[in-house]
Parts: structure tokens; C-alpha cells; sequence
């Protein structure tokens, strides 16, 4: 699934064949199609297995109202260590959006239950007094996440010109308000044209 996972992330789920994998992996096609019947169904694996990696960092209990914005700057954070799997999750998402794409009922699956938690934790914060009171949080949510997707793909492009962690943290911070944010950011309390 790790050979797959970088052809897909190099190539896009059209062009990478399971040829491909399978040399790579040291099998024959058929073997491939023993362990995954299908093309679509590695691929669905691979998501899954991308999935079950963040939730396991993530620990057994959801963080709740700003902590899991933090748990957000966090996992920014951790994806700037792994290229191949924010490479994966950028080209497929955005191949996703094609009519019969194999994985497009993964990312809008993935994509409303994002939407749904970083909306439950938004309200929790809003609650709790960490952010603004008339805080729209289901337009905020959307927010954050096409900011923390649309800096991947910056990213991507010119790893040296994008600090996604501070950028997310400046977004997060700018978009919320209220309290409770700041903790941790990298650079925070330094002059933002000093970096």
C-alpha cells in the first residue's frame, strides 16, 4: 500500500498503473489483484490507510473547542514532515471532483465529517467564551479548511516560500478571534515581517 500510496501521489489515480505497483512492489498484477480486486479498491485502501494513520496520532479522545484548532495547527505541522502523503491527498482530491472518480464519494465523505468536527469545535469554543460570540461558524469552518488545503497545494509548489503551520495559525487566528488561538504558534509574539 506504501508503493501505491507514492505512485498515486505521483502520478494521479488515470496514470498510475497497477503494472506499475506491482513491479515495484515485487508482484505480478495478478498478485496485486488477489490482496485488492480491484484498481479503485487499492485506492480506497490507501485512503483508508492514510485516514487510520492521522486518527491513531490523534489519540483516543477528540480535543474539544479551541484544543482541537490546535490539534488542526498540529497536524499542519506534522504534514510538513511527509510530502508523499500531502502530494497523495492533494492530487486525488482534486481529481476527485471528475464525473465516476473512484474516490470522490471518499472526499465528500471526508470532507463533510471535517466540516462537521471543526463545526462541533467552533461551537464548543464559541460556548466556552474562547471566540467571538457571533462567530458563523459553519462558514468558518469552510474557511479553514480551504485555507489549510489551498496552502498544501503552495506548499507542493515552493516548499521553501510557505510555512503552512504559521500560515494556518495567522488564518485561524485572523478568522475566530476571541482567545485561546495564540498558544504555541510558531513565531508568535514576533513581527510577522521579521520571518
Amino acid at each position: 500500500m506504501r508503493i501505491a500510496m507514492d505512485t498515486f501521489a505521483a502520478r494521479g489515480y488515470g496514470k498510475a498503473s497497477l503494472a506499475e505497483i506491482a513491479e515495484r512492489a515485487g508482484l505480478t498484477q495478478a498478485g496485486v489483484l488477489h490482496y485488492f480486486r480491484s484498481k479503485a479498491n487499492l485506492l480506497t485502501q490507501v485512503l483508508d490507510l492514510r485516514d487510520a494513520t492521522d486518527i491513531a496520532r490523534q489519540g483516543p479522545e477528540r480535543p474539544r473547542g479551541t484544543a482541537f484548532l490546535e490539534h488542526l495547527v498540529d497536524t499542519v505541522r506534522h504534514n510538513a514532515e511527509r510530502a508523499g502523503i500531502v502530494r497523495l491527498y492533494t492530487v486525488l482530491s482534486g481529481e476527485s471532483v471528475t464525473d465516476d472518480h473512484p474516490a470522490q464519494p471518499y472526499f465528500r465523505e471526508r470532507y463533510a465529517g471535517l466540516r462537521s468536527l471543526v463545526v462541533q469545535a467552533l461551537t464548543e469554543a464559541r460556548a466556552l467564551g474562547e471566540t467571538r460570540q457571533d462567530l458563523d461558524v459553519e462558514h468558518t469552518a469552510n474557511a479553514l479548511i480551504a485555507v489549510m488545503d489551498g496552502l498544501q497545494v503552495q506548499w507542493l509548489l515552493d516548499p521553501d516560500a510557505v510555512d503552512m503551520a504559521h500560515s494556518t495559525r495567522l488564518a485561524l487566528d485572523a478568522l475566530v478571534g476571541g482567545g485561546g488561538t495564540g498558544r504555541g504558534a510558531p513565531g508568535a509574539g514576533e513581527d510577522p515581517g521579521a520571518r
